[in-house]
């Protein structure tokens, strides 16, 4: 059956807690006025949404585009791998629709992820974190592959209703909160549907805007996004390439660094968010006028048990 945004309404109307999903506030962020006093960056507050991340979007879209078209007949299970916050929306949507989820992550997501994934009755198999987070894409590959009669395989990387949910949300909602227009956008790659969705609705809708990618680095690396750089990495089907102008290289320090400075303003987010923010700083500072857009993609409450919150980085 053809599948639209009124599939997703139509969902929305039949449980009302999906109604949160979405619609995220536009904030300022004035960290570097004074600095950039011709520049103006906003964020799209994405913990907003009752997964607590950006990955609520994708994952309703996908699901309400399973359930329409019968993938999930017979009480299969929705599987995946996650590096977390796609795994908390797909376990919080599973229990909302009553829908078995099981989730593929690397032994590195953060104890806080684990913990609520659980809370919503979501199986979770861990793979070795010293094989980094390509190892989940291979081993949720393998356990669908041999039973197509437990699973539904939701691919995310794959999965063309991963980028529409941001084409026809968050990129339109951006539009429409940015009064004076913008210049720029500036995201990065984690399975490639945000920056593919929103880059795809600003080329069709603000002709002239600049999307700016930021690629982390392949070690120590950044949670949830992916490198690009090296051979062998996986680059998700779903990135459209075509739609990034510029590249900006973001070290670990500087994605921690801005978490920090971010959290001085009264903005609490995870390392992803501050990885965003430096590459937006990057697209400030080269050029001399300009209103960009970035993400604050997750709550950094998520994050206490990793190395973000560390004392000693906060003294």
């Amino acid at each position: 059956m053809a599948f639209s945004l009124e599939t997703v309404r139509d969902l929305q109307e039949k449980y009302p807690q999906l109604r949160l999903i979405g619609n995220t506030p536009l904030v300022e962020l004035k960290l570097f006025k004074d600095e950039l006093p011709d520049v103006r960056i906003f964020a799209k507050m994405e913990g907003f949404n009752p997964g607590g991340s950006l990955k609520d979007r994708p994952v309703l879209f996908m699901m309400a585009e399973a359930l329409l078209n019968g993938r999930l007949d017979g009480g299969k299970s929705v599987i995946d791998s996650s590096s977390g916050n796609a795994a908390i929306a797909y376990s919080m949507l599973g229990a909302i629709l009553n829908i078995p989820v099981a989730l593929v992550i690397p032994a590195t997501a953060s104890e806080e992820r684990k913990k609520r994934i659980l809370a919503h009755g979501a199986k979770i198999h861990f793979t070795d974190a010293a094989l980094g987070y390509d190892e989940a894409l291979r081993e949720v590959s393998r356990r669908a592959e041999a039973e197509p009669e437990r699973y539904f395989f939701c691919d995310q990387y794959k999965n063309d209703f991963n980028w529409t949910a941001h084409f026809e949300t968050t990129g339109r909602e951006i539009l429409d909160q940015v009064e004076d227009g913008l210049t720029h956008f500036v995201a990065g790659v984690g399975t490639g549907g945000c920056i593919t969705g929103v880059g795809r609705r600003l080329k069709q809708d603000a002709p002239g805007t600049q999307i700016h990618c930021i690629r982390p680095e392949l070690f120590p690396g950044i949670e949830g996004l992916k490198p690009l750089g090296s051979p062998g990495d996986i680059v998700p089907e779903i990135f459209d390439e075509t739609v990034v102008d510029h590249y900006w290289d973001i070290s670990i320090e500087e994605a921690y660094d801005m978490c920090q400075r971010l959290a001085g303003h009264g903005l609490f987010v995870g390392q992803s968010s501050g990885a965003y923010l430096a590459g937006a700083y990057k697209t400030a500072k080269s050029i001399e006028k300009g209103t960009i857009v970035t993400i604050l993609c997750d709550i950094g409450e998520r994050y206490f048990s990793t190395g973000l919150w560390n004392p000693d980085l906060l003294s």
